[in-house]
């Protein structure tokens, strides 16, 4: 990551935070982890707010992460992203014989990290 955002955080706790976001919280094909992961990447750098008008800041900030998300990937919900249902054992079976994890939820990672680390460089 980027220095100017480094975050004190003990990081062999991230991978068990992040962990469950796969297959869109718990498989369920919910929003992408990536998204999720961003947007507390955002949470993070900017903090809680301090009045009602930064606080809706914060939220439009927010919402602009994942309005260039969604233009840039077609779609926030991991089922829409992979076109599986990842909540059915045939779904399961389909992503792990599939090329998805490098057609879709690399790249999806790849641009939630840039355009938040874009986002946030502001």
């Amino acid at each position: 990551m980027c220095q100017e955002f480094e975050i004190e955080i003990d990081e062999k706790i991230i991978p068990q935070i992040a962990f469950y976001f796969a297959g869109g919280i718990g498989n369920s094909g919910s929003v992408c982890g990536a998204v999720i992961g961003a947007v507390m990447a955002i949470g993070l750098k900017k903090g809680r707010a301090g009045s009602m008008e930064e606080m809706l800041g914060n939220l439009a900030f927010a919402r602009e992460f994942r309005r260039r998300f969604e233009e840039e990937t077609g779609n926030i919900d991991c089922r829409e992203l992979t076109g599986i249902d990842l909540t059915t054992q045939e779904g399961l079976s389909e992503l792990m014989s599939s090329d998805a994890a490098n057609t879709v939820c690399y790249p999806a990672v790849a641009a939630a990290y840039r355009i938040v680390v874009e986002m946030l460089k502001v």
